[in-house]
């Protein structure tokens, strides 16, 4: 074969590498969101059918809320998923995110060992229960990753006043599966979203101990990185993986996804 002959065989090799059966290059979308949201299983239930739609293939960078919130900021992603909605308000009025929508919701509750050491099992006051948990020295997780629960759970200590000391408080910096799995080792309390919950409590045999109070609330909102501030980034495939994610369809999508009968998310695109 000559040169020239090689040099358009490379051609058409890399075109057809860089289309799709369908004869269209796929569309990269990068995304940054919360461990809660990966490590629920959720993303990897959801994007296949978005991505099949939309010919796109969604890069996903999991990370706690303040990082996935700074990854926007800096332009390094084109949309982010978080639920910290004091965080995402004070994103979009500084300008470096537009198009926030709610998307769905679950709540946070306080798991722990079956053991009980702080006898705040069947609790309905949050804040109560996190006395108790002082009170008592009980060991307590924290994410320490300026995360959605991170914040919450610092918010929580505030209200009570005081918070776990010494060795009773150990501040992880780690994402929420992993910190249920410490809990688990360490027979200790956390702070979790419910859905990382569902998807981890087989394997850490952890128990819900404090659940139903409405400060538990825990809304998920996704915001598109400003493109007046980095028109590097890929607007347009963000606004579609708005679009579908508070489409009827994608609401109904999100609704569906259930680990062993549970429904770990709700929907509440308006």
């Amino acid at each position: 074969m000559s040169r020239r002959s090689l040099l358009r065989f490379a051609s058409v090799a890399l075109a057809a590498a860089l289309v799709t059966p369908f004869g269209f290059a796929q569309q990269i979308i990068k995304l940054s969101t919360t461990t809660s949201t990966e490590s629920s299983g959720l993303l990897p239930y959801i994007l296949p059918d978005f991505e099949a739609k939309t010919n796109s293939k969604v890069h996903v960078i999991s990370v706690g809320t303040g990082k996935a919130l700074e990854l926007a900021k800096n332009g390094d992603v084109d949309v982010t998923l978080v639920h910290a909605r004091t965080l995402e308000d004070k994103f979009v009025a500084d300008g470096h995110g537009v198009d926030r929508r709610d998307v769905m919701y679950n709540d946070f509750i306080i798991v722990g060992p079956n053991s009980d050491p702080a006898g705040i099992k069947g609790n309905t006051d949050v804040l109560a229960a996190m006395k108790k948990i002082v009170d008592s020295k009980a060991k307590f997780i924290s994410r320490g990753d300026n995360s959605g629960t991170d914040v919450m759970e610092k918010k929580y200590w505030k209200e009570v006043g005081s918070q776990p000391q010494g060795s009773a408080y150990v501040s992880a910096g780690l994402g929420m599966g992993e910190v249920l799995t410490m809990a688990a080792e360490l027979q200790a309390y956390t702070l979790s979203d419910r859905a990382t919950y569902g998807a981890y409590r087989a394997k850490t045999g952890l128990t819900i101990a404090v659940q139903g109070d409405k400060r538990m609330f825990n809304p998920y909102g996704v915001i598109a990185v400003n493109p007046a501030k980095h028109p590097g980034v890929n607007y347009k495939g963000a606004k579609q993986f708005i679009d579908y994610l508070t489409s009827p369809e994608g609401q109904k999508k999100i609704a569906s996804y259930k680990i062993e009968g549970e429904q770990l998310f709700f929907p509440s695109a308006k």
